[in-house]
């Protein structure tokens, strides 16, 4: 019984409370010093400061400043070389499609390949939508990245 009440008064002893106390701003009225504290000093020159206002004496930041425009003389790109740049990107994104079209058909003829057969060890039908997962994922993966690039395509136009 004696252990139990001292497992007890240990339990509530080891709780920590928050901690929670007044914290006052004081400005000596000789020397102007300024000091926080949680006990009152002295009457004069001692305020109560809310818990949510700030106690640091960094100022906060300013607003932020607008950012400056872009300066007339600033180095841009001539027209003809855009244009390179876009029909160079174009090409780029059409080679990528056509990869990734054929991969696509590729993942799907395995994808049918794997439907097709039957193993011995699936007589549940379980295990023939576990065995097919990573082939549907295969299809899935490559027709994500085929609609992408159809995407970055149509936003050259």
């Amino acid at each position: 019984m004696t252990l139990i009440r001292i497992a007890l008064a240990l339990a509530a002893c080891s709780i920590a409370l928050p901690a929670a106390a007044d914290i006052y701003k004081c400005v000596d009225p000789v020397s102007g010093k300024l000091t926080y504290t949680n006990t009152k000093v002295g009457e004069k020159g001692c305020t109560l400061l809310s818990r949510d206002q700030n106690v640091s004496s960094v100022p906060a930041s300013s607003a932020k400043k607008p950012a400056a425009a872009t300066p007339s003389d600033f180095p841009k790109v001539d027209a003809s070389t855009q244009r390179s740049r876009d029909s160079d990107r174009r090409t780029i994104l059409e080679t990528e499609l056509a990869t990734e079209e054929r991969a696509l058909e590729a993942a799907k003829k395995e994808l049918a390949d794997q439907e097709s057969q039957r193993m011995g060890n699936e007589k549940n039908y379980d295990k023939v939508l576990q065995r097919l997962k990573p082939f549907q994922d295969q299809v899935e993966l490559h027709q994500r990245n085929v609609d992408a690039i159809r995407a970055e395509i149509r936003k050259l136009k």
